[in-house]
């Protein structure tokens, strides 16, 4: 079921967002070669109680951290642990979210380790490009579909892939909720989009397939080919001045993000 949220419920994840997106920036000053992803997990932890905030995702579903931190041809749900330690060229993607006063808010980036390719570069660009697109889709009255459709042209423009069998999701009181929100798909199909949802759009961009598969740890999702993937998400309110991208304040729309 979607859930609509007042007026008054949206400013209490707005604050969420804030705080998360602050977390945010702390946790990419921290990110540098020799680094353990313990060590960024434990930091982010600290960041999120310290706020009076709770991990949204330590123990969910029985997830062990704070943060999934995933390196290179991992796509999501990386597993922190001391003996992983950060090399320069790599790129790590840190997905997070936290709960603050009863309300959900969720994010994540992909930073490159110290000098890498051209392409794991240009790879970050185009997953950061793919979210704008589709954020720009969020407009009451249009359908999921124009936003899996907005992210997948980019990707495929630029000779990338999709991933498919992951996907972005509403949001509010809880973690994941109705509707999932694909990163593929057919503009003018879907769910009707309407003012008052929060979902939460997470484009997974690979340099090869769109498959992936899991490892024996039950949570971390690798590419199948082993080609790199970047993850880059935001918490996206959908009102009818147009959306809101709650992680990320003060942005507003312009040429630059068409």
């Amino acid at each position: 079921m979607i859930t609509l949220k007042n007026a008054q419920q949206l400013d209490k994840m707005r604050a969420a967002g804030r705080l998360l997106y602050d977390i945010m920036q702390r946790l990419r000053e921290v990110i540098k070669a020799g680094e353990t992803t313990a060590a960024i997990d434990a930091f982010a932890e600290e960041q999120i109680r310290r706020n009076k905030a709770v991990p949204s995702f330590l123990n969910y579903r029985g997830y062990p951290k704070s943060i999934c931190a995933s390196l290179d041809d991992e796509v999501v749900h990386g597993i922190p642990s001391d003996s992983v330690v950060l090399r320069e060229g790599s790129i790590l993607s840190v997905d997070c979210g936290l709960i603050l006063n009863g309300w959900q808010a969720d994010s994540a980036f992909t930073v490159p380790i110290g000098q890498v390719s051209a392409d794991k570069l240009e790879l970050i660009r185009v997953t950061e490009a793919c979210f704008f697109a589709g954020a720009r889709a969020a407009v009451d009255g249009n359908r999921i579909g124009d936003i899996g459709h907005a992210v997948q042209s980019v990707a495929e423009s630029h000779g990338m892939g999709v991933v498919r069998d992951l996907t972005g999701h509403g949001i509010g009181r809880n973690m994941h909720e109705d509707p999932s929100v694909p990163n593929y798909g057919t503009a003018g199909n879907g769910v009707r989009l309407r003012a008052g949802m929060t979902i939460a759009i997470e484009p997974m961009i690979t340099l090869g397939g769109w498959r992936v598969v899991e490892m024996e740890d039950g949570w971390t999702i690798k590419t199948a080919d082993g080609s790199a993937c970047a993850h880059y998400e935001h918490t996206v309110a959908i009102t009818p001045n147009g959306p809101e991208i709650t992680t990320l304040p003060g942005f507003r729309f312009d040429e630059a993000h068409a």
